[in-house]
This record gives structure tokens, sequence and C-alpha cells, in this order.
């Protein structure tokens, strides 16, 4: 079943990168074509046909560090480039506010539900841009037919693997703190109230039944929270209401959403055996981009895209931080840190076999340049 969790994964971390930079250009009030041009480069990159197509071949989620990669490449695909630490930042952010929206999730099947909300606002940032709008519609046709048809114990394994590729994320974030849905240690908090999930009864009630189907008996025990009916079921289809409102931008609600690192991510050290298939996989993605050429009066903007001075205090009402991070820059420089994280991943996960220094010298060579090239 993780074989059709990556698609997912794309298209719910990418609306969250969407999502925080829409937030923080509009912030520092960038220009509206600097800041449509971004969000149009992203998404049409995201949505082509090549790059969906591949995602959705049946494969293994990948990494942390290998998601980390692609998503950079992403990013870059416009004339905004991210220096190395206000890509991990923006990692962070983008992994636990989806670790939320799957904790939370009500039934394994409205993870659909969620990358749907995700959907809807990509499409509502493109809408004046029609040729946008058809790829962001005929990629959610595809996401409709590939996973409707199955079933709840499908949707459970898939859920249940999303989890275990998020259950060492503990980065704090501010938005969720101030509304205590995170705890100090990173860890998010359930609720005990609320309108239960379509289809299901209020907790509280035992019915016993005899051999042939008819209720015996009944009798009550308190639940220990506060459930109601739900409301109305979801729409699963290419418009309408999702009535659940995890994946929705966060953002334009709150404007919080800065982080306080506590836990650095685990990364793997000992060789992987897909590696390699990983990052042919990447390879073959990166080589369907295709970047418009750039005029002179659109290159080289910076924004601040976190407030270090509010870093610091809400890293002080916290509990502290055990890093403090200076003002981050988006600038549009060459991204040499992705090229070198990436031959670092290469020369990590390689075969473990004999090679002849010039061969091993230039492993990943080729990958590289061609990325380069981009």
């Amino acid at each position: 079943m993780s074989m059709k969790t990556l698609p997912l994964v794309f298209i719910n971390l990418g609306g969250e990168m969407l999502y925080i930079l829409d937030h923080r250009l509009q912030a520092h009030s960038t220009s509206e074509g600097k800041s449509e041009k971004v969000m149009n480069d992203i998404v049409g990159t995201m949505f082509s046909k090549a790059f969906m197509d591949e995602l959705l071949k049946p494969q293994l989620l990948y990494s942390h560090r290998t998601m980390k990669v692609v998503l950079t490449r992403l990013a870059h695909v416009s004339i905004m480039k991210l220096k190395t630490v206000s890509m991990e930042k923006l990692y962070e952010l983008m992994i636990m506010a989806f670790k939320y929206q799957v904790f939370h999730c009500p039934r394994p099947k409205d993870l659909l539900l969620i990358s749907y909300n995700h959907i809807d606002t990509i499409r509502e940032f493109v809408k004046d841009t029609p040729a946008l709008v058809n790829k962001v519609d005929e990629t959610h046709r595809k996401i409709i037919e590939v996973y409707s048809s199955m079933t709840s114990g499908e949707f459970q394994l898939l859920r249940q693997t999303l989890l275990t590729f998020l259950q060492d994320m503990h980065i704090r974030v501010s938005i969720f703190l101030q509304n205590q849905i995170q705890n100090p240690n990173g860890r998010f908090a359930l609720s005990t109230s609320g309108p239960v999930p379509h289809g299901m009864d209020v907790p509280g009630i035992i019915r016993i039944f005899d051999n042939k189907g008819r209720q015996m008996q009944q009798s009550r025990f308190s639940s220990g929270g506060s459930y109601t009916l739900p409301i109305k079921d979801a729409s699963f289809g290419l418009h309408g209401d999702r009535v659940i409102k995890l994946g929705v931008n966060m953002y334009s609600v709150n404007l919080g959403g800065e982080s306080s690192k506590v836990h650095s991510v685990k990364t793997e050290t000992a060789p992987n055996l897909l590696a390699k298939e990983e990052l042919n996989l990447l390879a073959r993605l990166m080589g369907t981009v295709e970047i418009e050429n750039v005029s002179a009066s659109q290159i080289g903007f910076q924004v601040n895209l976190f407030n270090s001075a509010q870093e610091e205090d809400e890293g002080g009402a916290s509990g502290g931080a055990e890093e403090s991070f200076g003002v981050i820059n988006i600038q549009a420089l060459q991204d040499e840190h992705s090229a070198t994280q990436l031959a670092q991943i290469a020369g990590l996960f390689a075969e473990q076999e004999e090679m002849p220094d010039d061969v091993n010298s230039n492993k990943g060579d080729d990958l590289l340049a061609m990325m380069d090239d981009l």
C-alpha cells in the first residue's frame, strides 16, 4: 500500500509549501508580478503531466533526505532561490503541518479530503491562468481515479504508512502552540470533542444483540468527551464541500507560522538498497521540468522569509530553542547546495562494490550535470 503513498505526500507537502511562500511574500509586500510568477511556476511544474505520471507509478515512499532534495528542486523552478537554512525551516513547517493533518484525520479515507483541500486552494491560487487550472483539474481527476476505489482497510494501511514516515518529527510550530494543539515537547494533542466521522455513532452507548441480530438491551456510559453527530458527508468529487478544514490554508486565518526547532530529523545512516532507484527517479522527474526565461527585472529579489526577532521572542516563551536562526533570505542565486547534497546522498547510498578510482570519483556527476542544465 505504500506504493500509492507518494502522490498524496507530494500534493500535500507541495500545497503547504505554496501556502507558506504565499503568506511570506504577501507579508513582505513583494510585487504582485513576482509573487504570481513564483506561484505559477511552482504549480506548473508540480502539476505537469510528466511529473505526475512519474509519481503515480508504483514505488515506495522516499526517505526524508531524498524528499527534501526533490522539494528543494521544486521550490527552485522559478526566479526565487532558498538558502540552506531557509529550506530546512520551510521543510520542517511543511512536514509538521502535514503530520498534524494526518494525525487528526477523522477517518483514513479523509486523507483524500485533506489532499482535495490542498488542490482546491492551489486551484484558487492560479485561477487567473486557465492553462494551469486545467493542469490542476487533470491531476485531480487522476487522483480521484486512482484512489476512489480503495477500501477502508487500504486507506488504513495508507494512513499507517504516512504516520510511520512522520513519527520522528517533533518540531514546535508557534501557530500550533498558540492554539494549544501541540505540546511543548512537539507532540500533538488529540481532541475529545466535536463531530464524529460521517456514518459513525456518538460514543457512549452499549448495545447487546442476540444470535438473530435483535437488540436485547442497551446501556449508557460516559465517553469522557463531548461528541456530536456529523454535520453532513463531504464531497469526494472534483468540486464541492469537503466539510473538514484539514488541509486548508491556515495562514489565511492565522498569520503566525514561524517555528522553534526542538528535535532535528532523524536521518538514515545505513546504506539503502532503494536509494539508487530514488535518485534515478529524481533525475527523470527533474528532467521533465521546463524553466521559463527570466527577464533581468525579475532576477535577484530578496525577502526575509522569517522574522528573526519574532522567533527569538517565541523561543523564549515556549521554553527556548536549541538553535538560533538569523534572517533567512530568498535569493535568486546558483543552487549549489542542492547539487552538493545530492552528491552526498549518492555517496552515502551507492552500491558497495569495487570500482576503479577514476570511476568512483565521477559517481553521480552525470546526474548532477543534467540537473545543473535545467
